[in-house]
């Protein structure tokens, strides 16, 4: 998939969530919220999806050891303002089969964007994640210590090299 990314104010990217229907949490309102959302260029990035697994964690790994060997496997991260243009993009995500949608654990369905933290903070959210949930759109953020493991079956957009 290829995406434009940037471009717009953070006020302009909350309206058109709003107008497509999209859901956030309140971790995606403090990412949102961040001054990597500050008005830049637009960039067009291309979008690969791949889960923890066939990146060769077989017994799933911590959010920098999925990084690292993202990295090794000939994949980068994506922009840290990628996850509402991405959500924007996606709108045909498929149902996720359940309805939970904080567990304390990484949601069945959840798409998480593959990008660099904006903080070390433990409090504070490392990313974005898309879902949908009986029929409705979500941009999500997520929190997570050094220590939590992904499964492998869990999903990240990475860019390609």
């Amino acid at each position: 998939m290829h995406l434009n990314v940037g471009g717009s104010t953070r006020a302009e990217l909350r309206t058109k969530l709003g107008s497509h229907g999209v859901l956030l949490n309140a971790y995606a309102d403090m990412l949102l919220d961040h001054t990597v959302f500050d008005p830049r260029a637009q960039e067009e990035i291309k979008i690969i999806e791949r889960n923890v697994g066939e990146l060769g964690l077989r017994t799933g790994a911590t959010l920098l050891e999925v990084f690292a060997v993202a990295r090794e496997r000939g994949f980068a991260l994506c922009p840290p303002d990628t996850g509402p243009y991405l959500r924007l993009a996606m709108a045909s995500q498929a149902n996720a089969p359940d309805s939970v949608l904080s567990a304390g654990r990484s949601p069945v369905g959840a798409l998480k964007v593959a990008s660099a933290p904006f903080s070390d903070d433990v409090a504070y959210p490392k990313g974005f994640y898309l879902r949908v949930v009986d029929g409705q759109q979500w941009l999500r953020g997520f929190r997570c210590d050094h220590e939590y493991l992904f499964s492998p079956e869990d999903r990240f957009a990475l860019q390609p090299l």
